[in-house]
């Protein structure tokens, strides 16, 4: 256990199990409470955009099972095209929450679905801890093992995906990965096919479960070609690799949304050419027990030159012949972060998509930033192919966390992995060297005196350094004093960063209280009791997922964003004139128009701050050629200009605003976001209504008039 038996020693090997069983249940515990602030604070509620998505999807496959679930075909979604859910999603969220419910049932436990749904990440976060442990274990020690579990049960990084409410993907996908790479680094160190094909199957439950299954994918050939490259490939990699992508490919097939996409996509071709390399491999080492070594390498050649120009041509034959599909944009944006601004903004608009800043990693991580390298610099000192595969696995997961902030997510259980490394290796480097029950003067009658330095009775010299019980106590102290740091840095950053649902804002008055802005759902249920169930509802697409769900209305675009020319024509509604934005509206069959306004109460994340994407978006097809960037001008101080003051956005969202008082001191149409006084303060519509306005204006309804000659 690394520095533990120090500590305990004289006491009985049970005694050390009671305090492993201790640490990983208390770790598990915090996991879970730690999670839980949005809930006591104000209710059990589904968070963000996406959650609500897959909370709808996961009562439908309650409600009605698997075969319903997996043809349904959504047509509340994307009017008029529509959605089929079965052959789109990543069911293993939804069929996860769905068992787990069934078992409650099965014991008598009556619980809605919702708060299954509510409670599930931070239960897989408790999951999560457990087999931290089990993967640092295995890596290096018991002791890292619990270091690493207790610091994986508060790291912000990953509790940002995973307090109660969110009901995402990553809140179970986590947990999945490390399970993979625990079965991965057991097959490799035993080549055992058992542990190959619980890998595999654990790869299975991870494709099912989350799209950022492509890193797993890429990772582990990654680390078989290393092994090869550098001398270590042997009979136990073979069975580990062939087994676990075999199985797993053909499993993961299965998943509708993934197809025939292993075998047929640029992002799962680095697998096959790792796995077709170690056929070559095996080969040779067979042919070399065979024949002689002269021989031998004449038939190397001669194999390698001939089945690998053979396997060069049929790649450029096959991508050319458009068998294999090119990157995606997403993969294409990891490799430069430049390149989706430039030519897909629908992808850079969205903002877990952005380039990470420098201030995220302290504050997702705190102090495993400085302990990263440590733990690097111990993998490397006693490398062996699980430490090779954890230094693959941390320096490419750092990299891809600086490209996108959402891959924070895939780092913060490596950073707390090399982390429990580098805090266990130390202190136990260092606490031995500390005399805490004072045995050095018991002993000192028995050490040899020359020159007032105490030697052993084989003459050698007792202290490697002066005062090291001091400089290990220091050192002892700081790392407790960092550890310490953490724990309260995480929960702050927990309680007051990551516990806020989206759905329900909250803001502090003059006197210290909090003030709730419930507008969102107050908006939906007006749409859901005032509306015709078949009205079309149009908004920017953030608010799809949510209009489907709380309002039950059908709406035009959501977060699905498959279909980049559906949501530009909303992008040129909303960047058009009345007259112009009218032809898309009525084109699309728009009943309502819904927009987000924070300009009352502050709110900065509204469709104003989000309208320089609608412009791109919009502009970026052909019949948005006539947007241009330029001539719409964010700034307030700017918005004298005639395109903004007539496009519909700054219409909906300003209407009758020229007549209110937002702050003290400060003129009508003040807005409090853009912190500027609005240049038009008269505004009229010829074709929309405003229908309903919430308490804190947040959100703002407009009905669509029927033309002039039908009213």
């Amino acid at each position: 256990m690394g520095f533990l038996p120090s500590l305990l020693s004289g006491h009985e090997k049970q005694h050390e199990t009671l305090i492993k069983l201790l640490v990983l249940t208390l770790s598990s515990i915090v996991a879970f409470t730690v999670r839980l602030f949005a809930v006591i604070r104000f209710e059990s509620v589904i968070h963000e955009f996406d959650p609500y998505f897959n909370y709808r999807t996961t009562k439908y496959l309650t409600e009605n099972g698997y075969y319903a679930f997996h043809n349904w075909f959504d047509a509340y979604a994307w009017y008029p095209l529509g959605r089929i859910i079965g052959g789109t999603i990543y069911p293993g969220l939804m069929i996860t929450s769905l068992f787990i419910h069934r078992i409650l049932t099965f014991l008598n436990f009556t619980i809605d679905i919702r708060e299954v749904c509510v409670f599930l990440a931070p239960l897989f976060s408790s999951f999560t801890v457990l087999i931290t442990f089990l993967l640092t274990k295995e890596v290096k020690s018991e002791g890292a093992g619990l270091i690493a579990a207790a610091l994986i049960a508060i790291v912000p990084g990953y509790i940002s995906r995973s307090v109660a409410g969110s009901y995402d993907n990553e809140g179970i996908a986590i947990f999945c990965m490390l399970l993979t790479y625990y079965f991965w680094i057991r097959a490799v160190k035993t080549g055992s096919i058992f542990y190959s094909v619980l890998c595999a199957l654990a790869y299975f439950y991870m494709v099912s479960s989350w799209g950022g299954y492509v890193f797993l994918i890429n990772l582990i050939p990654l680390h078989v070609l290393t092994l090869i490259c550098t001398g270590r490939f042997s009979h136990r990699t073979y069975v580990a690799y062939c087994t676990t992508y075999t199985l797993g490919t053909i499993l993961s097939m299965q998943i509708p949304f993934v197809g025939f996409q292993p075998v047929s996509t640029s992002e799962h071709m680095g697998a096959f050419g790792v796995f077709g390399l170690c056929q070559i491999v095996a080969f040779a080492s067979w042919m070399r027990s065979k024949m002689t070594a002269d021989r031998f390498q004449l038939v190397l050649r001669s194999v390698l030159l001939v089945f690998g120009g053979a396997a060069f041509l049929a790649l450029i034959v096959a991508t050319f012949l458009h068998k294999i599909a090119p990157w995606t944009g997403r993969f294409y944006s990891l490799l430069d972060p430049s390149y989706a601004k430039n030519n897909i903004p629908i992808i850079a608009s969205v903002s877990e998509h952005q380039p990470t800043a420098w201030s995220s990693f302290y504050f997702d991580l705190q102090f495993l930033v400085f302990t990263f390298p440590t733990g690097l610099y111990f993998c490397f000192k006693q490398l062996t192919d699980a430490n090779i595969f954890v230094i693959l696995y941390g320096l490419t997961s750092i990299y891809f966390a600086g490209v996108m902030v959402r891959l924070m997510l895939v780092l913060a259980p490596i950073m707390c992995i090399l982390g429990g490394i580098a805090v266990s290796s130390t202190l136990g480097n260092y606490i031995a060297n500390l005399d805490l029950f004072g045995t050095t003067e018991k002993k000192s009658g028995s050490k040899d005196t020359v020159g007032g330095k105490s030697y052993g009775k084989v003459g050698k010299k007792e202290d490697n350094y002066p005062y090291k019980q001091e400089i290990a106590t220091a050192v002892v102290l700081a790392m407790t004093f960092c550890l310490c740091t953490f724990v309260f840095h995480s929960v702050w950053v927990t309680s007051e960063a990551y516990s806020s649902p989206s759905i329900v804002l909250s803001a502090r008055s003059g006197d210290g209280g909090r003030i709730i802005f419930d507008d969102f759902r107050e908006a939906y249920y007006w749409l859901r009791k005032n509306t015709p169930t078949d009205a079309k509802v149009m908004s920017w697409w953030d608010y799809g997922y949510q209009i489907s769900a709380m309002a039950d209305r059908t709406t035009i675009v959501d977060n699905n964003t498959w279909n980049n020319t559906h949501i530009s024509r909303v992008g040129q509604a909303m960047s058009s004139n009345e007259s112009h934005a009218i032809e898309i509206i009525r084109e699309l069959d728009v009943d309502y128009v819904l927009v987000i306004f924070g300009g009352v109460t502050g709110y900065s994340s509204d469709d104003i701050n989000k309208f320089l994407w609608m412009v791109r978006i919009g502009g970026s097809t052909p019949e948005g050629r006539h947007i241009h960037e330029s001539d719409i001008l964010l700034k307030m101080e700017n918005l004298e200009s005639k395109t903004m003051l007539n496009c519909m956005m700054y219409k909906l969202c300003y209407y009758r605003f020229g007549a209110v008082y937002t702050e003290q001191g400060r003129p009508t149409g003040y807005d409090r976001v853009r912190h500027a006084e609005i240049g038009n303060k008269d505004i009229d519509f010829e074709h929309l209504e405003e229908a309903y306005t919430t308490e804190h204006w947040i959100v703002r309804i407009y009905r669509v008039l029927a033309p002039a000659n039908r009213r």
